[in-house]
């Protein structure tokens, strides 16, 4: 009996991107919705049957179940599907570094572009809504320059020589703003990484479709 796929709504180069990648490596079947919150009220009223929170990414499991929130379903998905090798198993030493660091992408810096796609959020001018994209941008440079410190030296991934979920999560958020160039600069451990991950053979055609890598992608982006 075939079994169900997973339904991903987010659009190109959001959230769900790390997430589709996932999957990608896994061989598992998804249906994806495209869908983008940040661009209007419109936009997120399609969400709101699956996810009264209205955001994305959301993960439709085939079972029926919903899953939201990034790290949440990228450390699901290889806990679940742990064949795939993209997580750290409960007794592997890297175990506490990789929750940690999956938690602090999402917490410290993931969590500031709620307040970036739309500043009047929280800025109740013009003036006031270019302090918080100025002062957000400096700090999620801030937040990498913390995180690059603390990152081993010597392995070919964030945790060491195998490709985890971490390692996707980093290479789709850093893409975001301040972009690339900063980022490179920021993080130089992290940067080696991202760049390994970006050219890796079984993403290739995942990136094509669902990020891809224009021009001037490394300084405007999509």
């Amino acid at each position: 009996m075939a079994t169900a796929p997973f339904v991903l709504y987010g659009a190109p180069g959001s959230g769900a991107t790390p997430v589709h990648a996932a999957l990608t490596l896994m061989d598992l079947p998804v249906k994806v919705v495209d869908v983008a919150p940040w661009q209007g009220e419109h936009e997120r009223g399609r969400l709101s049957a699956v996810n009264p929170m209205r955001q994305v990414p959301v993960l439709v499991l085939p079972s029926g179940e919903i899953m939201t929130e990034s790290a949440a379903i990228l450390v699901w998905l290889a806990d679940r599907y742990p064949a795939a090798g993209l997580a750290p198993h409960i007794d592997d030493p890297t175990r506490a570094q990789f929750l940690r660091w999956m938690s602090f992408v999402s917490a410290a810096i993931y969590s500031l572009y709620w307040v970036r796609d739309e500043p009047s959020r929280l800025a109740s001018s013009p003036e006031a809504e270019a302090t918080v994209l100025e002062r957000t941008t400096e700090r999620i440079a801030q937040c990498w320059r913390d995180m690059d410190a603390q990152m081993p030296r010597g392995p070919r991934y964030l945790l060491g020589d195998r490709l985890s979920v971490l390692d996707l999560y980093v290479t789709v958020v850093s893409r975001w703003q301040p972009r690339r160039l900063r980022f490179y600069r920021e993080a130089p451990r992290m940067a080696e990484v991202v760049r390994r991950v970006d050219t890796e053979p079984r993403l290739l055609d995942h990136w094509a479709a669902r990020y891809p890598f224009g021009k001037d992608w490394e300084s405007e982006g999509p």
